[in-house]
């Protein structure tokens, strides 16, 4: 039994699989033959790799099940590789169907960026593709497919990239930790029950116990106006995310919470912990007990070290984080952002260890501020199917080119220029008042400082995107954007139907970004759900309300009802994937083309 959280009869499967057997080595857990390898994955260095895609058995839940697998393990090898090396990665489908491989976060040309009908055709079964790069850049990223819900079924994997210099922070220990979840349904069907009924797998349901709750804190009559508040508005209050423990067991290092992943440390040691979230559909809330987590890169790239007990991340997004443990074991717990189960692992001086697993925090109700931004009650929430609005894929204005004029961003508040800082008036395109969007937001917030719902007031400092600043080199383009590109974040959850401003994918066309080019984009939530985006091929250099620039992103998350900005210069020509990392979301249709000409 695992301390700190109920044994219900799934997560007592949770580890006690039929067809895997402990090994010797710490945090790794070796199927029987033919079948999936779990846990701490093979490193793999070099300029010439190979991979191999095929199916394999994997047993998380007294169920066997195929697994979509690189080389056979979940999580696939983590590839270490070298700042400015030529690499050679050649992929072999031993699948019946196509595949693909996406490197996450990686600069490089668009022929080789993995996603297939927009930068390739796919990689066919019995068919060999060769990958061939120069990496451009260090830190912490991933890798995964691109095709079909093949990433869901154990398709992702670390990649790391050392400096060519050598690492400028000194660790004693360095462990990737890829969090993930993994459902024993079919994908698919999945998918096809949230066609059916968005929140079939949401059990945090409003019940009587909280409406008594309710009446004791607020009174009868403000208790009754909540509930009937949101019956008007047809949404549930507890709607965080899609899927549930219901249907999905959380992993780390593709290993359930039972198993118990364990990361060796010798004391006095200052260990480096690369968090990656490979998962198809959970946002993680991560903490260490008894542990400070100083946070160093992000996304890959180097901030300013900021020290914080929790941290919340989405599908795409990676953290590294120092720690200085003292005791002899300590659980790294990683819950996931409807508090319907979490992944957990160790960090211990020798295997076999454990330390108390903490309960999980309660969940937390949606507000009026995360549905309708400052306005909160007051705010402007329709769903009329007419209206008035901007034309265009994102709403756009634009002026002359500023040329190479390099300004500093600390003074773009002081600047008389109309971009210097992003505009906050509202432009809903034409294309949402329809039946693809149940909501728009009129009156959005920024509030960069907030760590989100469930993590508001917990007693702990929480990490949140205005904590973050990249270090002074890592931002080299200082000039002001010379237009600025909206989109808006819609849906519908009767319809189950995701889309940019309005339209799935298929129904829009591309969003056209001239080859170096400064341009500003602003993202507008206008649901009630945490969207991770995730721009191919550039980074999103994520700004203040006021114009100043924060820290360097390749995914970024977009909270309800926030509007936030971020400047882009695209200098690699191609065709380029913009969507969600929620993998249902971008299936239902949150996906863009972007083209850099």
């Amino acid at each position: 039994m695992v301390l700190g959280y109920p044994l219900t009869r799934r997560r007592a499967l949770q580890g006690l699989g039929a067809t895997v057997l402990l090994t010797g080595a710490p945090g790794l857990l070796q199927a029987r033959a033919g079948s999936t390898r779990l846990g701490t994955p093979v490193e793999i260095r070099g300029r010439q790799i190979d991979l191999e895609i095929a199916e394999t058995p994997v047993d998380f839940n007294g169920i066997s099940r195929l697994a979509t697998t690189i080389n056979g393990s979940i999580p696939a090898p983590t590839l270490r590789l070298r700042e400015g090396d030529d690499v050679v990665i050649r992929v072999t489908n031993r699948l019946s169907v196509a595949t693909s491989i996406h490197w996450h976060g990686i600069l490089l040309p668009f022929q080789m960026d993995g996603v297939p009908g927009i930068s390739f055709s796919g990689i066919a079964p019995g068919e060999t593709f060769t990958y061939h790069f120069k990496l451009r850049q260090s830190g912490t990223y991933w890798y995964h497919s691109h095709s079909g819900f093949q990433e869901m079924t154990g398709m992702y994997g670390a990649l790391i990239v050392e400096p060519r210099a050598g690492e400028s922070i000194r660790t004693d220990r360095d462990h990737a930790i890829v969090l993930s979840d993994w459902t024993d349904e079919d994908p698919m069907r999945v998918f096809a029950k949230l066609k059916i009924q968005s929140d079939t797998y949401n059990f945090n349901q409003p019940t009587i116990g909280d409406f008594r709750e309710d009446v004791s804190g607020m009174g009868l009559g403000d208790a009754f106006a909540k509930r009937r508040m949101w019956n008007q508005m047809r949404m549930n209050p507890t709607d965080l995310a899609d899927l549930s423990d219901a249907t999905l067991t959380y992993l780390m290092n593709g290993m359930p919470p039972g198993q118990n992943w364990t990361a060796l440390f010798q004391r006095g040691e200052r260990v480096r912990l690369r968090f990656i979230n490979g998962a198809s559909n959970s946002f993680y809330d991560v903490r260490i007990p008894g542990l400070k987590l100083t946070i160093v890169h992000v996304d890959g790239q180097d901030v300013e070290p900021v020290t914080v007990d929790e941290f919340r991340f989405g599908p795409g997004e990676t953290y590294d984080a120092l720690v200085e443990p003292k005791d002899d074991a300590y659980t790294i717990f990683a819950q996931s952002m409807d508090r319907t189960g979490f992944a957990r692992g160790t960090l211990a001086v020798r295997p076999g260890l454990a330390a108390p697993v903490p309960a999980l925090d309660p969940v937390q109700w949606l507000t009026m501020a995360d549905m309708m931004g400052t306005m909160g009650a007051m705010g402007a929430m329709t769903g009329d199917a007419t209206g008035h609005g901007s034309a265009g894929h994102g709403a756009t204005v634009g002026h002359g080119n500023h040329g190479a004029m390099a300004m500093d961003h600390a003074h773009h508040a002081m600047s008389r220029d109309p971009l210097a800082r992003p505009s906050q008036t509202v432009r809903h395109a034409r294309s949402e008042y329809g039946p693809a969007v149940d909501m728009r937001v009129d009156t959005p917030r920024t509030s960069l400082d907030d760590p989100g719902i469930g993590l508001r007031n917990v007693g702990r400092r929480v990490l949140t995107l205005a904590d973050l600043r990249s270090r002074p080199e890592v931002l080299d383009d200082a000039r002001f954007p010379t237009r600025e590109i909206e989109l808006h974040l819609t849906g519908n959850m009767e319809r189950y139907s995701w889309s940019i401003d309005g339209l799935e994918f298929g129904k829009s066309t591309p969003v056209s970004m001239p080859q170096g080019e400064r341009i500003r984009v602003i993202l507008q939530n206008d649901t009630m759900m945490t969207h991770p985006m995730h721009l191919h091929g550039m980074w999103s250099e994520l700004e203040s309300p006021n114009g100043e620039l924060l820290v360097r992103r390749h995914t970024i998350p977009v909270q309800p009802a926030q509007r936030i900005s971020f400047l882009t210069t695209p200098h690699d020509l191609g065709r380029w994937a913009w969507h969600c990392h929620l993998l249902f979301h971008m299936d239902a249709g949150m996906f863009r083309e972007v083209v850099v000409a």
